[in-house]
């Protein structure tokens, strides 16, 4: 898997699917409405509105644009156990100071209460490959940290 490719979960996939499905029809005919409501106001030079409904439409094609491409670059599928840290591992890291327990998945996984890390991530980069008992560091902006793993699992949405 290149840096490029995103991993999806089935359940993820489909969020996005289902997002690009109602921005691409009533999410566009709703912005259209909007700008047409604002143009019946006059003069647009000065039309706050249709400034506004102008910058959301920006937006939401912003945003068309991105899921049009995290689709393209996807690869679906469930998350295997390897015994090592995969994109898509639940795991569990310590050092002496803390304990994180994250997914290394990209932000299209992401889950309410559960921290997520990219795979091109400094820290899952560190990771990916180790085993449950293995000490790993990287380099960040803050210095360098050392954790050891403690646990690895398959996420499961």
């Amino acid at each position: 898997m290149s840096e490029k490719t995103i991993w999806l979960t089935p359940e993820a996939h489909r969020k996005l699917v289902e997002e690009l499905e109602d921005l691409t029809t009533s999410g566009r005919r709703f912005i259209e409405e909007k700008i047409a409501e604002a143009r019946s106001h006059g003069d647009l030079k000065e039309n706050a509105d249709y400034d506004a409904a102008k910058n959301e439409q920006g937006l939401m094609e912003a945003r068309i644009r991105q899921i049009k491409h995290t689709l393209d670059n996807a690869v679906v599928r469930d998350a295997v156990d390897t015994g090592r840290v995969e994109v898509g591992s639940l795991v569990e890291i310590s050092n002496d100071a803390v304990t994180l327990k994250l997914l290394v998945a990209s932000k299209e996984n992401k889950v309410d209460g559960l921290q997520t890390t990219p795979p091109e991530s400094p820290l899952a980069k560190a990771i990916l490959g180790a085993q449950v008992g293995d000490t790993v560091s990287y380099e960040a902006p803050g210095g360098t940290f050392t954790y050891t793993v403690d646990s690895i699992e398959p996420w499961d949405s």
